[in-house]
C-alpha cells in the first residue's frame, strides 16, 4: 500500500483491504491514490458495448471532467463481436485495452481474464462512486451500466384499449390467438420471469405463448417499423429502449407500449478491467464516472439505455414501484440453460444470440 495514501485509511477501510487480499484482490483505499496514478497513466482504452454517438459524448465528457486522461474508446455490438472479444481475451491478443466488454452471456467464461480488483468492496466503502448493485455481487470486478427491460408494444389502431394486456397471462386470451401477436425467437422477455416465477411456471406460459400461433420474429429493431407500419399488431418483450427509439421516429403516433409486471429486467453494458491493462487507475476512473448520474443522463439522451439503480434516469423513472423479475448477476450463469429450455417449449431447435 503506498503510505502517502494508505496512513490516514479508517480501520473498517484497513480490515476490508487485507480482506480482498486474502481472496487474491486489489483493494485501493484512497480515491485521491487512483486520481494521483491515474495522473501518471495519462490514459485509457476501452472496447465496449456503446454506439457511437453515446461514446463520442461520453468520452467528450469524461475528458472535461479528467483533463489529464487521455481516452480512446471503440464500440462493439452483437453476439457474434462479443463472442470475438471473449476469444481475444483469452488467448491474450486483447491486451491493448484497459477495459472491455464483458457481454453478460459470457460472464463465466470472462471471469479468469479479468483484473481481480475489489470494485464493490471499494465502492461499498465509498472510495469509489460506483451504486454497489451495479457490481458483479459474487466476484466484485464488473460493473453493467444499463439495465435493459422488457416491454409490450402495441399499434394503438389495430390493438383497441380494451385489449390492450395488463398482466403477462392477458396474452393467452382467445382473442389474442391466431397471429395477433408477434414474439421473438430468442426467447430473453420470457427467460427474464424466471427469477420471479420459477423454471417451471415459465416453461408452462412459454408452451402456451407458442399455442397462441404468434408472429415469430427476431429482433425489436426490426420489427417496430412493422407494427408502425400496421403489419403486425403487438410484440411482446421488446427492449423498452428500442420501443422508444422508434417512438421518436413513429411520425403517425400509432406506437404505444405497456409494461407488464413482473417486469423483466437484465444487466448490459457491463464492463471490466483486464489483468494486463497498462492504465489500470485510468480505467477506475472511467468505471467510476460510467456510473455517474452524468454519464447516465447522456446514455438517456444518446441510446435511451441508463441503469435502475441511478435514480432520476429513464430506466429508473418508468419502472419504480413495480414489481421486477431481475436476472441478477448469479443467474447469468444459468440463462443458456434457461434459453435452450424456453425455446424447447416454443418447438423450436434452438436459440439466436444478439443484445
Amino acid at each position: 500500500m503506498d503510505e502517502a495514501f494508505g496512513a490516514a485509511a479508517s480501520p473498517n477501510l484497513l480490515k476490508a483491504k487485507q480482506e480482498a487480499e486474502a481472496k487474491g484482490y486489489i483493494f485501493i483505499v484512497s480515491h485521491d491514490e487512483i486520481v494521483a496514478k491515474a495522473k501518471k497513466e495519462g490514459r485509457v482504452r476501452a472496447i465496449v458495448n456503446m454506439d457511437r454517438y453515446n461514446i463520442k459524448a461520453t468520452t467528450a465528457a469524461f475528458t472535461k471532467k479528467y483533463p489529464f486522461i487521455e481516452i480512446n474508446a471503440q464500440g462493439i455490438a452483437g453476439t457474434d463481436e462479443a463472442q470475438r472479444l471473449l476469444l481475444e481475451t483469452q488467448s491474450g491478443a486483447a491486451k491493448e485495452w484497459d477495459i472491455v466488454d464483458v457481454a453478460v452471456q459470457f460472464r463465466s467464461e470472462f471471469n479468469p481474464y479479468l483484473w481481480k480488483v475489489d470494485l464493490l468492496g471499494m465502492a461499498k466503502h465509498g472510495v469509489l462512486g460506483i451504486p454497489p448493485p451495479m457490481i458483479d455481487q459474487k466476484y466484485g470486478n464488473v460493473v453493467a451500466f444499463e439495465n435493459n427491460f422488457q416491454v409490450t408494444a402495441y399499434n394503438k389502431k389495430l390493438v383497441p384499449a380494451h385489449l390492450v394486456p395488463k398482466t403477462w397471462e392477458d396474452l393467452l386470451r382467445p382473442e389474442f390467438k391466431g397471429r395477433k401477436f408477434a414474439a421473438d425467437i430468442r426467447p430473453k422477455d420470457v427467460v427474464a420471469l424466471v427469477p420471479a416465477w420459477g423454471l417451471e411456471k415459465t416453461l408452462d406460459f412459454a408452451r402456451k405463448i407458442a399455442a397462441q400461433e404468434p408472429i415469430w420474429v427476431r429482433g425489436g429493431d426490426r420489427t417496430m417499423p412493422f407494427l408502425i407500419a400496421g403489419e403486425i399488431p403487438m410484440m411482446i418483450g421488446p427492449n423498452f429502449a428500442t420501443v422508444k427509439g422508434a417512438k421518436r421516429k413513429d411520425r403517425t403516433g400509432v406506437l404505444q407500449y405497456v409494461i407488464l409486471e413482473p417486469v423483466p429486467v437484465r444487466f448490459s453494458n457491463a464492463q471490466g478491467i483486464l489483468p494486463t491493462s497498462q492504465h489500470p487507475h485510468a480505467a477506475l476512473l472511467w468505471l467510476e464516472w460510467m456510473a455517474s448520474p452524468e454519464a447516465q443522463k447522456i446514455g438517456d439522451e444518446t441510446e435511451l439505455h441508463s441503469s435502475a439503480y441511478v435514480p432520476g434516469n429513464a430506466v429508473e423513472q418508468e419502472i419504480r414501484g413495480m414489481k421486477l423479475s431481475v436476472v441478477d448477476w448469479e443467474h447469468y450463469h444459468y440463462v443458456g440453460q434457461w434459453e435452450a429450455k424456453v425455446v424447447e417449449a416454443y418447438g423450436f431447435p434452438k436459440a439466436g444470440g444478439g443484445r
